[in-house]
């Protein structure tokens, strides 16, 4: 049996039109029609592997069933929307989404994100906890090693901290704010753009691996990485 993927959207064109792409692919795939089904679904299948989910829903739009989804879950949620704003793209990132797809959209990009999204799952599985492997960056969390590009790196306490917080949150924007607290911690009372500096060198010292991390103007970073690359 292929991976459970949820859909959820009101549009039963798009619903089954998702499924036959899905299913074609060999994968497992259920359907909601609104937000309150979704939920429903979700908590009574906890084996599910990723959810789609529309923003625009009756009953509970998708981006408070993602924000419940992620009180006690750290499934990958892609948002698919007809809105074409940057504001309700970010608040998805901010909510804990691992992709935004737009409709329309084309069936490979589709398939493409999906397996994207399952390989973060994948990672992120108890079993390889111990070690962090995305596209040519491999971090072994035991041994605080870093390799990039077949190249072992020696990072900074900072740098290697950092690193591995945005790993661990691939495809979610993190702000400053977010990333000061965390690695800073909340009483550090320096500049916040030492935060741009440390990504500066991060990114130098991973070479052909530092584009993983990137810049979303006026929010904060995120790692992302495309297949092949």
């Amino acid at each position: 049996m292929g991976k459970k993927i949820l859909v959820a959207d009101d549009d039963f064109l798009i619903r089954d039109l998702l499924r036959d792409i899905l299913e074609q692919e060999g994968y497992e795939v259920a359907a909601a029609e609104d937000g309150i089904r979704a939920l429903e679904y979700y908590r009574g299948h906890q084996d599910l592997d990723l959810i789609i989910l529309d923003i625009l829903m009756p009953g509970k739009n998708g981006l408070s069933v993602l924000r419940e989804i992620h009180r006690n879950s750290r499934i990958p949620v892609i948002m698919l929307t007809a809105l074409g704003s940057s504001e309700n793209e970010l608040e998805g990132f901010q909510e804990g989404a691992c992709d935004y797809i737009s409709k329309p959209f084309h069936a490979q990009v589709l398939l493409a994100r999906v397996r994207a999204a399952l390989e973060y799952k994948a990672v992120d599985e108890p079993e390889n906890r111990n070690r962090y492997t995305m596209g040519k960056l491999t971090v072994d969390l035991d041994g605080c090693t870093v390799r990039a590009a077949g190249v072992d790196v020696e990072l900074t306490n900072k740098e290697y901290q950092l690193l591995v917080y945005l790993m661990e949150n691939r495809n979610i924007v993190l702000s400053r704010n977010q990333i000061l607290e965390r690695i800073w911690g909340f009483d550090y009372e320096g500049d916040i753009r030492t935060i741009d500096t440390h990504i500066k060198m991060l990114r130098t010292d991973l070479g052909e691996c530092g584009n993983y991390i990137r810049t979303v103007r006026g929010m904060g970073y995120v790692f992302q990485w495309e297949e092949g690359v």
